[in-house]
C-alpha cells in the first residue's frame, strides 16, 4: 500500500462528551492524529464528510459515502463509521469495483482511556493492506463480510449472524 485514503463520517470514535449527563457532539476527526502519533509507514490523507451519529444516517449520507469512495484516486480506502449501522452503509458499498475498502469504529471515544479505537484502527489498516477487493468491516479484532454480520447492542460487539 503505498497511499490510503481515509474518510470519516462521524460516530463514536470521534465523539465528545461536555458533562455528566452524556451530553456530546461529533467533534474532528481522531484518526489522522491516530495514525501520526504512532509514526506510520505510509501516506494517507483524511477526508471529513460527514460528523454524525450513525443512527441519524440517512439514504442520502450513505450515496455520499459511496460517491466520495468511488472518487478516490487510490485503492485502498478506510472508512471511520458509526457501530450502529456501519453494516448496512458496508452493504451499499459492494458494488464499487476495483477498491479495498474497510469500515471501522469504536465502541468507546477514541478520547476515552481504554478505547478500542486504536485497536479497531490498526486492525482495519492491516486489513486494507492484506485484503482484496471488496468491502470489510474490521471490529472487535476481527475482520468481517458485511453479509455475515451484525452488530450485537446488548453485548456490545459486532458476532457472525446466526
Amino acid at each position: 500500500m503505498q497511499h490510503l485514503s481515509i474518510i470519516t463520517t462521524g460516530g463514536t470514535i470521534d465523539k465528545i462528551y461536555f458533562d455528566a449527563k452524556s451530553d456530546y457532539q461529533i467533534g474532528a476527526p481522531q484518526i489522522g492524529e491516530i495514525l501520526t502519533q504512532l509514526g506510520v509507514d505510509f501516506r494517507f490523507e483524511v477526508t471529513s464528510i460527514l460528523r454524525k451519529d450513525s443512527l441519524d444516517m440517512t439514504e442520502e449520507d450513505r450515496s455520499l459515502i459511496h460517491r466520495t469512495i468511488e472518487a478516490q484516486p487510490h485503492r485502498h480506502v478506510l472508512v471511520t463509521h458509526g457501530t450502529d449501522s456501519m453494516v448496512e452503509t458496508a452493504r451499499t458499498l459492494k458494488d464499487i469495483p476495483g477498491k479495498t475498502i474497510v469500515l471501522t469504529g469504536a465502541l468507546n471515544p477514541a478520547r476515552f482511556q481504554g478505547s478500542d479505537a486504536v485497536f479497531n484502527i490498526g486492525c482495519a489498516v492491516g486489513a486494507v493492506q492484506s485484503l482484496g477487493d471488496g468491502v470489510w468491516i474490521a471490529m472487535n479484532g476481527r475482520i468481517w463480510n458485511p453479509d455475515r454480520v451484525r452488530k450485537n447492542r446488548d453485548a456490545n460487539r459486532f458476532e457472525t449472524l446466526s
